[in-house]
């Protein structure tokens, strides 16, 4: 199970202010946070440190945004139900 984070743990990870951590998802350089309740959403810490990995290894904008757009598909197709064959 991969451990999950609040907006504030992310946005301490990445030295930013909570607000910042919206402005990144919008702008398309960070992955949407998991609705886990009505009231809560959390971010996967997984997808977190691929996108902290990507900045450290400078990373172009563009390049983090298709590997935004590659973990948000990864997460979907986990969560999809098998396909019978």
């Amino acid at each position: 199970m991969t451990p999950l984070m609040k907006a504030e743990e992310v946005a301490a990870r990445f030295a930013v202010r909570r607000e910042t951590v919206y402005r990144l998802i919008s702008r398309g350089l960070l992955t949407s946070p998991v609705k886990v309740t009505a009231r809560a959403s959390r971010w996967p810490e997984t997808e977190i440190n691929a996108v902290i990995a990507a900045r450290i290894a400078g990373k172009t904008d563009a390049q983090i945004k298709s590997l935004v757009q590659s973990l948000t598909k990864a997460r979907q197709a986990a969560d999809s139900p098998p396909s019978a064959a």
